[in-house]
């Protein structure tokens, strides 16, 4: 009997781990110059839920690391869609994380809702961090799909 219960509950992770997997995506980031020396270091973005799904709400999640205090600034995002820019709008750093930032390890996380007549398809973002006297402190870009139906999100 106990085997028949290891294999339900090996079956059990593995679905969960599906879902997850389904629900949350790790996406990789390139930096605009490879050559730069950013202040700023981006390690990873995790966007929530993913694909993401038109008329809900998508949290992007940028885990970075910084060498030196930042006190305030503003982030600018760029999205395109098939190579096309369709967007931009500028946030304040501080708005967007807990200021001011110190040395170390920091999240920087945005929370949207997207319309529902968003096309579903392949789209690529690029942000642009910068303190409070305008010095760039990073660049990224990365991709992300945006479903054609609802997602997990609607459970």
């Amino acid at each position: 009997m106990e085997a028949v219960q290891c294999k339900l509950f090996a079956l059990f992770l593995l679905s969960l781990s599906m879902l997850v997997s389904f629900s949350l995506a790790t996406t990789d980031v390139k930096y605009c110059d490879k050559k730069a020396e950013y202040d700023v270091k981006v390690s990873g973005v995790e966007i929530v839920p993913y694909p993401i799904a038109r008329g809900k709400t998508a949290t992007f999640s940028i885990s970075a690391s910084t060498g030196k205090n930042i006190s305030g600034g503003k982030m600018v995002i760029d999205v395109s869609y098939f190579g096309w820019h369709i967007h931009s709008e500028t946030h304040d750093l501080c708005g967007e994380t807990s200021c001011p930032v110190s040395t170390g390890d920091f999240i920087v996380a945005h929370s949207q809702e997207l319309p529902g007549f968003t096309p579903p398809g392949s789209y690529s973002l690029t942000m642009k961090m910068y303190d409070a006297d305008q010095n760039q402190l990073t660049c990224i870009g990365f991709d992300f799909d945006i479903g054609f139906a609802s997602s997990v999100a609607d459970s």
